[in-house]
């Protein structure tokens, strides 16, 4: 039964993020959300837990992808840079009706910081000890500041059940052997998300788009 499991797969994710990294300190958007999707999976192998974050990535990542299967239109979207400048060039941020793509991969842009804060608090971790402190200060420290009331409490008392570090990694990993090759690359793959990360936020701090809703 456990063949037929698709784990996670960080190198998946570390490859993907590095290629995206373009130059100007720009970001490849399809390159992006191909890590996305690896990320998305992360969550999904954990259960409901984080079921605020599977239906948030999920539903971002469609939209972008929409963008990017428009003949006429997928050039406008192939980078960040090229996606942020075109709709503030044609003031598309703020018009009725447009569901905007700058706005979309703000909420991804988001939940990456969560994501990079709860791996950097796994690596720091001893295979016996809880994730679920770690995790939830992550969460409040990043996220939780987009959610509602609410959310971040239904969420908290759903990160109050997760496992030690080493049963985590065996729901997403897998085999041990897997489990070894995520913790060996691990440091690299923070690096690299940390990169992409800086260079997302400084595309919108730049043109004050942090603050998009």
């Amino acid at each position: 039964m456990e063949n037929n499991i698709s784990y996670f797969d960080l190198e998946f994710v570390r490859d993907n993020f590095k290629l995206a990294m373009v130059e100007n300190d720009d970001v490849n958007l399809e390159l992006y959300l191909k890590s996305f999707d690896e990320l998305n999976k992360f969550f999904c192998l954990l259960g409901t837990i984080f079921g605020f974050v599977k239906s948030e990535l999920a539903g971002k990542m469609i939209i972008l992808r929409e963008f990017l299967s428009k003949p006429d239109e997928a050039h406008h979207f192939s980078t960040v840079l090229n996606m942020v400048e075109y709709e503030r060039e044609h003031n598309l941020l703020g018009k009725d009706n447009y569901v905007s793509g700058s706005r979309t991969l703000l909420r991804l842009h988001r939940s990456l910081e969560f994501i990079q804060a709860f791996l950097r608090s796994i690596n720091d971790l001893k295979e016996e000890e809880s994730t679920s402190g770690p995790c939830i200060k992550a969460y409040e420290d990043t996220l939780g500041h987009h959610h509602t009331f609410l959310i971040r409490t239904g969420a908290k008392i759903a990160m109050y059940t997760l496992p030690t570090k080493h049963q985590l990694l065996s729901n997403v990993c897998g085999s041990e052997e897997n489990i070894k090759k995520a913790e060996d690359i691990l440091p690299e793959t923070l690096g690299i998300i940390s990169e992409i990360y800086d260079r997302v936020q400084k595309i919108y701090k730049d043109r004050n788009l942090l603050s998009l809703k």
